[in-house]
């Protein structure tokens, strides 16, 4: 088996995203088993199309596909590996940051795994809604920790109450639904969170059914 450069040698990417390259990483085994799978295709100058599939949010899936000479996308970042190119999905870029594909054999031969911690955390502007900025917190910051306890928090709404200001109205999922903890979370964690990023915001409340305990994590 021959040997393969860890690192792409030759990076290509349209000038509108000149400042957003790409920041992904495929591992010198996951390079060997691409080779060889695209070898299989009998298609010269075929590559690989990465791309992230909802983007920024809990259901993003990081996805693979063939990408025969001919189909190329003008606004696809280009990475150039001594066997193949690697095209990576303009939108995608910033949600693959610091991704890696690795491939690591078993007994049963091998199998390609993709981690992309970025996938999943929103990307917001310096234009962006408060509802926008209150979600960027909730998936960067505040759901990685309920995560550990298999659970999550969404936001359902916002609106300006007369008394208290901006209100922002959450649901709470997984183990934090019907957990004995909640006010705690909510009071210690998630408000006093939201604040410190969104002093605009006056009050946090809870509209989740803690009634429903069968998957809380206190209970």
């Amino acid at each position: 088996m021959s040997d393969v450069a860890s690192e792409a040698v030759v990076l290509e990417a349209p000038e509108s995203v000149e400042s957003d390259q790409p920041n992904m990483q495929i591992t010198p085994s996951a390079q060997e088993y691409l080779k060889e799978l695209l070898a299989k295709q009998n298609t010269p100058g075929i590559g690989v199309r990465i791309f992230v599939e909802n983007a920024g949010t809990p259901r993003a899936e990081c996805c693979m596909a063939y990408s025969t000479p001919g189909e190329e996308i003008t606004t696809d970042a280009k990475i150039i590996y001594p066997e193949f190119a690697a095209y990576i999905d303009q939108p995608s870029i910033s949600y693959l940051k610091d991704a890696v594909i690795d491939y690591n054999k078993d007994r049963f031969g091998g199998q390609l795994t993709f981690k992309a911690p970025n996938s999943k955390v929103p990307r917001i502007g310096a234009n962006a809604s408060i509802e926008e900025r209150i979600g960027y917190v909730l998936q960067s910051e505040i759901n990685p920790g309920l995560a550990a306890h298999g659970g999550n928090v969404s936001l359902v709404e916002l609106f300006d109450d007369p008394a208290d200001g901006l209100t922002a109205v959450l649901q709470f999922g997984g183990g934090c639904q019907g957990c004995s903890a909640v006010d705690m979370t909510l009071k210690q964690g998630v408000e006093t969170s939201l604040k410190e990023h969104i002093p605009e915001l006056g009050r946090v409340i809870d509209k989740t059914d803690h009634t429903k305990r069968e998957g809380a994590y206190f209970k």
